[in-house]
């Protein structure tokens, strides 16, 4: 599968759209403009109020003679449709479908007017403040300028609501009539040049419509007709904005493949927690939180250490922002050390203390060790947030444990950051000195060598100092699981498997309660400015790339898996990455009315997509450089739409043959070797002397 022909290949684990029976295009065109209405029935109890509800958001559901533009690729001219979920766009002459995108994936909308007969005559949108039901004069085209002999005529303003036009004046009203009745009849006499006259077309009679969409892909729709431009982007606009989780495709989305709660049986706590009691009988499996009383944002079964008693950990977690207490994420089988994560606890200007707290961080240290408290915030963010209730654990109060500060940038810095670099790589025209210096300034590569310099400490403390390390931030859903997942796949080999990988990402981000919903709401190009959008899932994966990239042998997976990860993280057909904690999923029946995408990827003919043909199993810890030369830009995500994939997916395809090749020729000559029968000893030779004397 081409990355770049992700939108227009049969739906697959990106979620642009479902298979059934055979691939899109041998069905007639108007089959998509009703998909969305056939897909609500596979939904019981939902399928006779969305319609309706969908049908308020689609102003305009399909446009002929669309021209869609992708750079690197040639235009096509067809027929665009409009769904609930998708947008769709079918090549006249044969009616295959040449688009096929998952309106979630949109990440802004941008409009601008141009001249039919294809003069420069750009118009850019004036912003206004979001409504919850925008109309279409919310964009008032502006600041135009004309090609020479042309002339612009302003777009009519925006027709009062019903049952106040007595309200206006009558002058006003005539002039509005007038306005209207030139920009329907699209000819004026132009100014004197030259002593003549020439007829010349109203510019804006057609219109241009760019979707960013959130995994950095952009399109171009040339859309004839001023008002089904503004219709078909008010309707990408209301549906990408949508913000239910039960009104999302994965709730509709059936695939013939898979059924219901397929792949949700992972059992990732219980499965950890054998793993653990195989090695040690220090940390137990607690319910604690089957109600998700004490925590809403961990999952109901958590490991904690096994001296101490439910009760105790229930008043723990009061002490512990957003009830986070301290639970076990990876035990280090070498030398029977732990990495435990949480959230700051809550001493504030006082300096409050908890007994319960005190005792289960002591209960984690034998005697004579020692721990470190990792804290992914800076010295001075940590003194400050005592004035709002937070704090870090006092050093008389937690003997045996020393407290590290690495500070690691988070919220609307990360969020800049990504911003500024995406920026920066779809600009055509830059030079290498602006490159080199915009890319510095963007800083991203600065996150990434942070996250992995952290990370690696935290290996180092476990692996080589032999102590036990506690890693939190303020909330504990952000850089602390950055931390704890890097710092697994630094040092344990299952983890750098396909399955082992998915495990962690299930355990360490998914259950962990990292707000994949509020995080990943708007990627880089979005023109809303939240407060709680930040690619720290991105960081994430662009640090296990620069691993892949420094151990190409280590990883079972590659850089496909990442890209997958990464657009179904933002926009997906499954329900593995929505809400933001396992109490929402529970709430929304996430796991009973959506497919997860691990049981996508997870099939034989999808599986191989994502292996890494020169994988060899390492049982080392593998040591990441972080020095500024050995940390480079992910081309392969940030350029992916840019750059021709083309040869390198061959070059890929012919190290699989080679390898599989290879594979099947050893496994050959092993078979021949093995069916030969042994040559007899010579005579007169008892049994083992030959062998004897020829290793004397």
């Amino acid at each position: 599968m081409s990355p770049r022909r992700g939108d227009s290949a049969p739906p697959d684990a990106q979620g642009r759209g479902f298979q059934a029976g055979p691939e899109p295009q041998d069905f007639p065109f108007f089959f998509f403009f009703f998909s969305f209405f056939f897909s609500l029935s596979s939904f019981p109890g939902r399928a006779q109020a969305a319609p309706m509800e969908f049908s308020e958001l689609i102003k305009t559901a399909t446009v002929e003679d669309v021209l869609l533009s992708r750079q690197g690729l040639p235009a096509v001219r067809g027929t665009l449709c409009i769904t609930s979920h998708h947008l769709l766009l079918s090549s006249c002459p044969r009616g295959e479908l040449e688009l096929w995108l998952l309106i979630r994936n949109v990440d802004a909308v941008e409009k601008r007017w141009g001249c039919p007969q294809g003069c420069p005559c750009p118009l850019s949108p004036v912003p206004v403040p979001e409504l919850e039901d925008p109309p279409l004069s919310r964009w008032a085209p502006h600041g135009h300028r004309a090609a020479p002999g042309h002339r612009v005529l302003p777009l009519p303003p925006p027709l009062p609501p019903e049952g106040a036009e007595r309200a206006l004046p009558p002058l006003v009203l005539l002039l509005l009539l007038l306005l209207l009745r030139v920009q329907n009849l699209g000819w004026y006499q132009p100014p004197r040049s030259g002593g003549s006259l020439r007829d010349t077309r109203v510019c804006g009679s057609s219109g241009t419509i760019t979707l960013r969409c959130k995994d950095l892909q952009v399109l171009q729709l040339e859309i004839p007709g001023m008002e089904e431009c503004l219709n078909i982007a008010s309707s990408i606009e209301a549906l990408s904005s949508v913000d239910s989780v039960m009104m999302l495709y994965p709730f509709f989305y059936r695939p013939p493949s898979l059924q219901l709660q397929q792949g949700w049986h992972l059992r990732v706590p219980e499965r950890h927690f054998q793993r653990v009691a195989s090695q040690t009988s220090r940390w137990r499996l607690s319910t604690v939180n089957s109600d998700f009383s004490a925590c809403p944002s961990y999952p109901p079964a958590v490991l904690v250490p096994a001296a101490v008693a439910d009760a105790t950990v229930a008043r723990a977690a009061r002490f512990r922002q957003g009830g986070r207490f301290p639970v076990l994420s990876y035990f280090h089988p070498k030398n029977g050390t732990a990495l435990l994560r949480s959230s700051q606890p809550l001493t504030g200007p006082n300096r409050r203390r908890s007994r319960e707290d005190e005792q289960l961080l002591g209960t984690v240290l034998a005697e004579g060790e020692r721990g470190f408290v990792l804290d992914t915030r800076s010295a001075q963010a940590a003194k400050q947030a005592r004035i709002s209730g937070g704090g870090t654990e006092h050093k008389s109060a937690y003997p045996g444990w020393r407290r590290l500060h690495r500070a690691l940038d988070r919220g609307r810095v990360l969020q800049d950051s990504f911003s500024r670099l995406v920026e920066l790589c779809s600009d055509p025209a830059v030079t290498m000195e602006r490159w080199l210096g915009r890319l510095d300034s963007s800083r991203w590569l600065g996150h990434v060598k942070a996250a992995l310099s952290t990370a690696c400490l935290a290996a180092q403390c476990l692996d080589r100092e032999g102590c036990t390390v506690l890693v939190h931030g303020a909330k504990g859903t952000d850089t602390t699981l950055l931390v704890t997942a890097l710092a697994q796949l630094i040092l344990d080999p299952a983890c750098r498997t396909l399955d082992g990988f998915q495990g962690l990402l299930e355990r360490e981000w998914i259950q962990a309660g990292h707000p994949f919903q509020l995080r990943c709401a708007r990627s880089a190009s979005s023109h809303a400015r939240g407060k709680q959008e930040a690619p720290v899932f991105l960081l994430f994966l662009d640090c296990v790339w620069q691993l892949s990239r420094q151990f190409p042998l280590s990883l079972e997976f590659g850089e496909q898996l990442l890209l997958t990860l990464f657009d179904n993280a933002y926009a997906s057909a499954y329900g593995t990455f929505l809400c933001n904690n396992e109490r929402e999923r529970s709430l929304c029946k996430v796991k009973e009315s959506t497919h997860s995408l691990w049981a996508w990827l997870n099939q034989p003919e999808e599986r191989h997509k994502y292996l890494n043909p020169l994988y060899s199993h390492n049982p080392l810890v593998i040591w990441p450089c972080v020095e500024p030369q050995s940390i480079q830009l992910w081309q392969g995500f940030f350029l992916r739409w840019i750059r021709p994939s083309q040869h390198l997916e061959e070059a890929w395809g012919q190290i699989r043959r080679l390898v599989q090749g290879n594979s099947s020729s050893l496994q050959e000559s092993t078979g021949k070797r093995q069916s030969q029968p042994l040559a007899e000893p010579p005579a007169g030779t008892g049994n083992g002397e030959l062998g004897t004397a020829g290793t004397r």
